[in-house]
């Protein structure tokens, strides 16, 4: 298997092994554009694996903070008394940049940068750019995806 994201299209799709279309999921990437530098705010590019997946079991809406369960369950009331919290909710795929100098270690690192691939609000537009660097999905999309893909799936980031 194989994910494949579409920074123009705001579109992930996911490959077998044959290279066959198996689901293709409206996204959202970094408001701020493309880029690997730690502290942009930008979604890096390139190749990439699911270096750790977080949240199995957990129940839609979820929040998360540094990789771990609040206990809370986001609502409409909880982000109105947190406002402008980057919510990341239900699951979480971690990505891991492969390419040194590129989108590994020193100051382009992925993995160091937390990027994720994770739910989010109800209220987040997909299909447009509007996160912090990461690659934001719907609750729905999130779990299902969740659930298809291993540990260490491939995963290529392109502006188009």
């Amino acid at each position: 298997m194989k994910l494949l994201i579409s920074v123009a299209r705001q579109m992930m799709t996911l490959f077998d092994d044959q290279g066959e279309t198996l689901r293709e999921y409206s996204i959202s990437t970094a408001k701020a554009g493309v880029g690997e530098v730690s502290g942009s705010y930008q979604t890096p590019r390139g190749q990439h694996l699911v270096r750790a997946k977080i949240g199995a079991g957990a129940p839609e809406n979820a929040v998360f903070v540094r990789r771990r369960p609040t206990g809370e369950i986001w609502t409409p009331a909880l982000d109105v008394e947190f406002p402008g919290r980057d919510w990341i909710l239900t699951r979480i795929l971690w990505l891991s940049g492969c390419e040194p100098g590129a989108n590994r270690l020193g100051c382009v690192d992925t993995m160091r940068r937390y990027i994720y691939i994770h739910g989010s609000p109800e209220r987040a537009a997909m299909g447009q750019p509007g996160s912090h660097g990461c690659i934001r999905m719907r609750n729905c999309d999130i779990v299902e995806l969740f659930d298809l893909i291993p540990v260490y799936t491939p995963v290529e980031i392109i502006e188009d």
